[in-house]
Formats: C-alpha cells, sequence, structure tokens
C-alpha cells in the first residue's frame, strides 16, 4: 500500500511525463525543453537576500500561477511561445515537486518545504 506521501510524488511524476509529453506532440524541439527546464531555479537567487525575501521570490517561480496565466496569454495571443514557456514551466514545477522539492517557509532553511522535510 501507498502512503499518501508516495502518491504525491507519484501524481507529480506522471504530472511531469504528461507535460512532456504534450510537449513533444505540439513538435517543439527538445533540446530547448532541455535548455529551459532549470530556467526557474534561478529563483532561488533570491536566498542570497536573506530567508524571507528567498521564500518569495522562489515560491513566485514554483507556483502554478504564472505558468496559467501564460497558457491563457497563449489563448488569447495565439503565441506559441507563451505556451512553450507554460508547458516548460509546468513540467519543472511537476518535477520539483515529484522528488518533493515544494514550496518553501519563510522562517525556516531551504529544504523544509510543504510536501517534505528534505
Amino acid at each position: 500500500m501507498m502512503t499518501n506521501k508516495q502518491i504525491v510524488h507519484v501524481e507529480y511524476a506522471f504530472a511531469f511525463a504528461l507535460s512532456l509529453f504534450i510537449y513533444m506532440q505540439l513538435h517543439f524541439p527538445l533540446w530547448l525543453f532541455a535548455a529551459l527546464l532549470f530556467v526557474p531555479d534561478l529563483t532561488m537567487l533570491g536566498y542570497t537576500m536573506n530567508k524571507k525575501i528567498g521564500a518569495i521570490i522562489y515560491n513566485l517561480g514554483h507556483t502554478f500561477i504564472f505558468p496559467l496565466l501564460f497558457l491563457l496569454g497563449y489563448l488569447y495571443f495565439s503565441n506559441n511561445y507563451l505556451l512553450l514557456g507554460s508547458i516548460i514551466w509546468i513540467a519543472h514545477i511537476c518535477m520539483d515537486r515529484a522528488i518533493g522539492a515544494g514550496l518553501k517557509y519563510q522562517d525556516s532553511s531551504f529544504t523544509n518545504t510543504h510536501i517534505q522535510r528534505l
């Protein structure tokens, strides 16, 4: 029997795989997926200021809000780059959460996430 934590990891791994599959079905270049997959991790640079600002900036880059806004932008403007960015960003978030790297708390270390303590 799987634990709740294991179920969460598996469902995010599945969501990552589905994001990659959709990306490939749209015939976007795979090299670009690989090149941009870790761009949201640049939000970790916020931790150079302090834990609070770091967590805020990191969490902004690791919520589904902005990639879903990109998706809405694609639907409105029909701009394929918004769709490409949205899929890669969603894939990144799912990949992170599949390994337990969730949203960060402002008053704790980088390893304490909403999913688990790493």
